[in-house]
């Protein structure tokens, strides 16, 4: 199974610069759900509410993914704010990633390619100091195995970066155990072959 891990931005980020007496203020974050991109724009927004404009975009999903994005140039002239922003993003290998460029107009018409410049040269900006983590999408399983096999189960889990969420001791042992979901179909194998067969093994959370 293809690795579904990715970097994301590990909390706000910002950065500010001066172009033609413009002040640029560019905020990134993270952005897991549309609800949540959505909810960064709007509040950038209010925070700088006396702006001349308030542009952004946003990336839903894996690094790259066009599924869930979405621009707005904000009052700017058409293609020369949200979208150099949003290519800038698709290429930048993250993902669940929110950007918004806050502009005070210092009076200097910077033109068309200036604004592209500008507006995509924030977030480069930006991406250039953003603390990232890694995103390890993780399921939740129920393993009922018997008891000869606990003690090789729990040495299992480590190598599959699981981790025990509950367990219970009655006629059978029963765990509850969270760990990455692009691995549950080794971490299945493997839990097979050292119960020969015996485990009882249910996926009862998928990652979103």
């Amino acid at each position: 199974m293809p690795s579904t891990r990715y970097h994301m931005p590990a909390a706000a980020h910002r950065v500010e610069e001066e172009i033609q007496h413009s002040r640029f203020i560019t905020t990134l974050g993270p952005a897991p759900t549309v609800a949540s991109a959505r909810a960064c724009v709007t509040a950038v927004s209010a925070e700088f509410a006396n702006a001349s404009h308030n542009c952004w975009a946003y990336l839903v999903g894996a690094p790259g993914d066009t599924s869930q994005i979405g621009l707005s140039d904000a009052g700017e002239p058409h293609g020369t704010a949200g979208r150099p922003m949003l290519n800038i993003l698709l290429h930048s290998g993250l993902g669940d990633i929110v950007a918004v460029v806050t502009r005070y107009f210092g009076g200097t018409l910077l033109g068309t390619g200036g604004l592209v410049r500008a507006y995509g040269g924030g977030v480069q900006l930006a991406l250039q100091t953003l603390p990232t983590v890694e995103r390890v999408p993780r399921a939740e399983l129920t393993v009922i195995i018997a008891y000869a096999t606990v003690t090789s189960f729990q040495r299992m889990l480590q190598t599959y970066e699981a981790t025990v969420l509950d367990h219970e001791f009655a006629v059978d042992a029963t765990y509850r155990v969270q760990l990455p979901q692009e691995l549950i179909g080794h971490f299945t194998s493997r839990l097979m072959e050292i119960t020969n067969g015996e485990a009882l093994i249910e996926v009862t959370r998928r990652a979103d």
